[in-house]
């Protein structure tokens, strides 16, 4: 990522000077394996998951967890959720003194031997003293070794299907979200899925000149337009009718458009809930209906997403006045 530009104010953005947004690439790509010669093998007792329940890409991470059943064992992969609020020092485990309700609090530090520390930055530097980039989540934490394993999202999740099964209930270890057979189309959507879709809304919200803006939104609403399309047959979901990590990716991206990337992010081409009928009914059955929906909807905070977007980005919304709408933030099943 270009190096961010800091204002007058004190906020950053997180474009480069062209004004176009570049993700950050993830420092932190080891894997938790079963494999004789891996530095971090699966225990109990030993890893820990920090999560915002506000950012997409930890709650790809979360969803995982529970459609895995890795949640319902005790001390397999508990997780410590921050505050809503990223603040100057980075995601934060105790409030910022901020004005009086700015954020919602998280769960607080419990990381056995680190209740100590306040932010995130603490556990990056104490497993890299050189680490100088933003601190983003998810991240493993192994508290073996007292170091990170991953924080690269795509990582953890695909990590997360299988790396935990020796401590999982039967019906939970057969669950395989990136099967064999399907892993070239999954790897294909992936791809433009998340260039055009879940990194497009943040290309989008944080373009900083009207023609990077529009580079982006463009593409933005014509892979709206591709992803509606696939649906159009009534599948239930993206691939052969299974459920894979693409839904789980491109669920956190559509769950938070309405409530946030339409306002905040100047996504406003049209709606979800309007404007894409087949995207709309997809969402709607994977938070409402069927076995895996708790995974969905349990790890789905609209007052916490709402709160981080229109609070930690004074350079987009420099009010931090959060709207109330829209009601409700996921409409019922029909």
């Amino acid at each position: 990522m270009s190096a961010s530009q800091e204002y007058k104010d004190g906020s950053m953005s997180f474009a480069g000077k062209d004004g176009h947004y570049r993700r950050q690439v993830s420092s932190f790509r080891d894997a938790i394996s079963g494999e004789a010669d891996a530095k971090f093998k699966p225990e109990r007792n030993r890893y820990h998951l920090i999560a915002a329940l506000a950012c997409p890409w930890a709650h790809r991470a979360l969803i995982v967890r529970s459609l895995k059943g890795i949640d319902k064992v005790p001390d397999l992969l508990p997780v410590t959720i921050v505050d809503s609020l990223l603040g100057s020092e980075g995601w934060s485990f105790v409030p910022y003194d901020e004005p009086a309700g700015l954020g919602v609090p998280g769960t607080g530090n419990h990381i056995p031997g680190h209740e100590n520390k306040k932010r995130i930055r603490e556990f990056y530097l104490a497993a890299e003293p050189n680490y100088s980039q933003r601190c983003t989540v998810p991240v493993i934490w192994d508290n073996k070794l007292n170091t990170i394993v991953n924080n690269e999202s795509s990582e953890v999740i695909r990590m997360l299907n299988h790396c935990f099964d020796d401590f999982v209930e039967p019906q939970f270890k057969s669950i395989d979200l990136y099967p064999q057979e399907l892993r070239a189309e999954i790897d294909g959507i992936n791809e433009w899925v998340y260039n055009t879709v879940n990194n497009g809304v943040y290309k989008s919200g944080f373009a900083t000149t009207q023609q990077a803006y529009e580079e982006n939104v463009k593409p933005l609403f014509e892979s709206l337009d591709r992803l509606e399309k696939i649906l159009s047959d009534g599948r239930e979901f993206l691939l052969a009718g299974k459920l894979t990590e693409a839904d789980v990716r491109l669920f956190t991206t559509i769950v938070r458009f309405d409530p946030v990337y339409v306002g905040h992010f100047k996504c406003n081409f049209d709606t979800i809930r309007r404007g894409y009928p087949q995207l709309h009914r997809w969402l709607r059955n994977l938070y409402w209906k069927g076995p895996n929906s708790a995974a969905f909807k349990d790890t789905t905070d609209f007052e916490s997403i709402k709160a981080h977007y229109y609070q930690s980005h004074p350079q987009i919304n420099p009010t931090r006045v959060v709207p109330k709408g829209p009601i409700p933030s996921i409409l019922p099943l029909d």
